[in-house]
């Protein structure tokens, strides 16, 4: 056999054994009358010592390896002299009595250690190599273990897990999607799924109430530290449900996974409006681990003669807890922050209420004392404060508001990565406004259901109908959507009607989906989490990136095999697919 044990295992209740470890060669350190190289696969590291006085022959041996090298070694457990109590074989070495190379390895183009002398296009180019490094092995192992324990979960809840089509139809709702060629079918093609949405919603048709998947997913999107052109979903539909029965079984879920995995007790999620989570931090996917809600004060601070407040739709504010003594160096460089063409604000106002109790804001010359201790108490601010107000058109200012107040959340402290809360968000638009297109478009996707009560304004106020949707966050990062469908085919018809589709456009593009509905289609609904994000989350990590085993780059290429690639003129004629360059 290659190997007894790995080299992760040995302890001191191994000594005296005889074994055989096969591994990477680590590192080695030569110290006059005793070699000493450590061994590294998967799961630890082993010393290995190697004695002039045994075996001269073998020590010239063990001199030769490099980096990487690939060996298989024979030997008997001792107790290590100058132990280390960091690693679980810390307390033994292997006496080597035979040593074979399995295979040479040139020498790294970066260093395969905890911290590491490469930058990630290197790794990128090289991510075999960066595999064997424990930060990223470590983020795999948690992903398995994370899906391991959704399995377990949702087939305890009754779930069954089903495979659906990879190749399907193009729709235009939604993001771009990656069409392949048909070669059977010449000038035809298919689409890679963004979701398997129509095809969960089929399965309930069929009776299978309880499905689920942890399926590749698949938008050409332009991509952030959160997105990837293929991803991974963990993809839920249940029949004869309504939203809370959704919202309860999969609250379950996410405890159930934060107490296996990370030993956390999360308990009831909150729940927060759409409009509430806008009004009061400025996002549909808040950070709720610290507070520093928005406080609108439009009535208090118009009509001074401030021509910024005066002439603005919303003014709008955070307080900032024990920041009063910021230097001017300090809010100027929040005031570049907003600034910022990514965020885009005109400037920024500020009240500081000194130790002191002593009022001073950016904007004195309009605001005497008495209309500064009416600003401060507005938003309940003591010695020590800083406010930091915005003012403009409404939505964009508290865009930009959010953004400062992440920045703040981060300057603090307040953004910590061990803390966790999670919160659902409910009641969303049904529909949103398209400037581009002069149409509504499916704030979700074209199949949610909008709230009963406000079916009626379909017609009248379009932009005020809520969905039967919800999302959940997680340290203001969105974990999971999904929402109640419509399951009857007149009323998706007229959904399809408001979202600006001909009847013949919907019967082309979702006419399967429809017909299903008028052979018996049972109430239902579902929700998918982002697996990527889920597992970064659990890992302490800003990029998905990290927890994915072979990721693209920002420019969606992977560097380590070179894709995308042009493709042989043959191919493309078999493709019926001609190329301009």
């Amino acid at each position: 056999m290659y190997r007894t044990h790995t080299c992760g295992e040995l302890t001191m209740a191994d000594l005296g054994k005889e074994v055989v470890l096969c591994g990477w060669v680590q590192k080695s350190r030569d110290l006059g009358a005793m070699t000493f190289i450590d061994v590294r696969d998967r799961y630890g590291l082993t010393q290995l010592a190697f004695d002039t006085d045994d075996n001269e022959a073998l020590r010239v041996q063990a001199r030769a390896l490099g980096r990487e090298y690939v060996i298989k070694v024979s030997g008997t457990v001792i107790e290590r002299s100058s132990k280390n109590i960091k690693i679980n074989t810390g307390e033994i070495e292997i006496k080597v009595s035979h040593l074979d190379v399995l295979n040479a390895s040139k020498l790294p183009p970066f260093l395969i250690e905890d911290e590491t002398d490469g930058g990630e296009d290197l790794r990128m180019k090289y991510r075999y190599l960066d595999l064997r490094r424990n930060p990223v092995r470590n983020n795999l192992v948690l992903r398995h273990k994370i899906a391991q324990a959704v399995r377990s979960y949702l087939d305890g809840q009754q779930f069954i897990e089903v495979e659906t089509p990879v190749l399907i139809k193009s729709t235009p709702e939604g993001a771009r999607d990656f069409v392949v060629p048909s070669r059977m079918n010449a000038g035809e093609f298919y689409a890679l799924p963004q979701s398997p949405q129509t095809f969960k919603q089929l399965l309930m048709v069929s009776g299978l109430d309880r499905y689920f998947q942890l399926v590749k997913c698949f938008r050409d999107e332009d991509l952030r530290a959160d997105r990837q052109p293929e991803f991974t979903q963990i993809d839920c539909e249940l029949s004869f449900v309504e939203q809370e029965d959704i919202l309860v079984l999969f609250e379950g879920l996410i405890n159930y996974l934060f107490k296996k995995i990370k030993g956390v007790e999360i308990g009831e999620l909150p729940r927060i409006s759409y409009a509430d989570a806008m009004r009061l931090y400025g996002s549909d996917k808040p950070d709720t681990r610290f507070g520093m809600q928005f406080v609108e004060v439009n009535d208090l601070l118009k009509g001074a003669g401030f021509p910024v407040f005066d002439n603005a739709e919303l003014i709008v504010g955070i307080k900032a807890e024990g920041c009063a003594s910021y230097t001017r160096k300090q809010l100027d460089a929040l005031t570049d922050f907003v600034k910022r063409p990514q965020i885009g604000a005109t400037g920024l106002v500020y009240l500081r209420v000194s130790e002191d109790g002593t009022l001073k804001s950016s904007v004195d010359k309009f605001y005497g004392q008495e209309q500064l201790k009416a600003w401060a108490k507005a938003f309940d601010a003591k010695s020590g404060d800083l406010i930091l107000v915005m003012a403009g058109d409404a939505e964009k200012t508290r865009k930009q508001l959010n953004e400062l107040r992440l920045e703040m959340g981060n300057r603090l402290g307040l953004r910590d990565k061990n803390k966790f809360s999670a919160l659902w968000v409910v009641d969303f638009p049904l529909l949103e406004w398209d400037d581009e297109t002069s149409r509504y478009h499916a704030m979700h996707h074209p199949f949610t259901s909008p709230k009963p009560e406000d079916i009626g304004l379909l017609d009248t106020a379009p932009g005020k109908v809520r969905a039967n949707a919800y999302d959940m966050v997680i340290n203001g990062t969105e974990v999971g959507g999904g929402s109640i469908r419509i399951h009857d085919k007149g009323k998706q018809e007229l959904m399809f009607k408001h979202l600006g589709f001909s009847e013949a456009e919907a019967q082309k593009q979702f006419g399967f989906l429809m017909e299903a509905f008028t052979y018996g289609a049972p109430p239902h609904g579902g929700i998918a989490f982002g697996f990527d994000r889920l597992v970064s989350i659990f890992a302490g990590l800003d990029s998905i990136r990290d927890v994915i085993a072979f990721p693209k780059n920002n420019a969606g290429r992977d560097v380590m095999i070179d894709s995308p690639s042009v493709i042989s003129q043959e191919q493309l004629n078999e493709l019926k697919i001609a190329v301009k360059v």
